[in-house]
C-alpha cells in the first residue's frame, strides 16, 4: 500500500530529515513511528500525502508515485487518507459539526447527506452531543477527538496521525488509543508517530525506530 525506496529528504540549509529510507506499510497495518525529536517522523508522514516532496527516491501510495504525481492530482490522493497533525487547524468561528463537515464539502459529498455522515464520525469519537459546541468551548482532549471525527468523515482507506496523544493526559491518550485500535479493527491502514510508544506500542502491528533519518533498532 505505501513503500519508501532509498527516499531522502533534505531542507534548505542542507538539513536532512530522512536518508536513504526504505520501507514498506501493507493493508491493514497499524503501525507505530518512535524516536528523537527531529528523527524524521513527522517529515516521513508529510511525505504520504504529498505535502512535501522527496528530494530523492520514490514513494508510492495506493500505486501512484508521489514524486512525479501532479499538484491537481493532490487533492484526489488525499481523499484516501485521513490526516491528523499537531496544528488540527479547527475552525473555532464554526460549530463542531461544521468542522467535520468541511472534508465533506471539499470532496464534493452531497450536501444534503453531510450532517448524517458527519454525525456518525462524531458519534465513533464520543462527541455527538456536542455537535453544536464551539470548538473554543472544549477541553484538549475533546479538541483532540474533534480533529479525528473530521479525519474519518471521508472513511479513509489510511489513518496518519502525528502525535496525537501529545500534551493529554494518560487517560485521554488511552481513549485516543482504543479509537485508532478500533479503526484498524475494520481494515483501516493505521500510521501513528509518537515520542513515547507506551499507549500505542502494544497495539502496533509493528514499530518502527526512526534515528536521524534512518531505521534504526529501538
Amino acid at each position: 500500500m505505501i513503500r519508501f525506496e532509498r527516499v531522502t529528504k533534505r531542507y534548505p540549509g542542507s538539513m536532512t530529515a530522512l536518508a536513504d529510507l526504505t520501507v514498506a506499510i501493507e493493508k491493514g497495518e497499524l503501525i507505530v513511528l518512535t524516536g528523537h525529536s527531529g528523527a524524521g517522523k513527522s517529515t516521513l508522514l508529510k511525505l504520504i500525502p504529498a505535502m512535501e516532496r522527496p528530494t530523492s527516491g520514490s514513494i508510492v501510495v495506493s500505486g501512484q508515485d508521489i514524486a512525479r504525481i501532479k499538484r491537481r492530482a493532490v487533492p484526489y490522493l488525499r481523499r484516501k487518507l485521513g490526516l491528523i497533525f499537531q496544528d488540527q487547524k479547527l475552525l473555532f468561528d464554526r460549530p463542531v459539526i461544521d468542522n467535520v463537515m468541511l472534508p465533506l464539502h471539499i470532496t464534493g459529498y452531497p450536501s444534503k447527506d453531510a450532517p448524517r455522515r458527519a454525525r456518525a464520525a462524531l458519534d465513533k469519537v464520543g462527541l455527538l452531543d456536542r455537535e453544536k459546541a464551539m470548538p473554543i468551548t472544549l477541553s484538549g482532549g475533546e479538541q483532540q477527538r474533534l480533529a479525528i471525527a473530521r479525519a474519518i468523515v471521508n472513511r479513509p482507506a489510511i489513518l496518519i496521525a502525528d502525535e496525537p496523544t501529545a500534551h493529554l493526559d494518560l487517560d485521554y491518550a488511552k481513549d485516543i488509543a482504543e479509537l485508532f485500535r478500533s479503526f484498524n479493527q475494520v481494515g483501516v491502514t493505521v500510521i501513528i508517530a509518537t515520542h513515547d510508544d507506551a499507549v500505542f506500542g502494544p497495539l502496533a502491528s509493528r514499530v518502527l525506530h526512526l534515528a536521524h533519518g534512518r531505521l534504526a533498532a529501538p
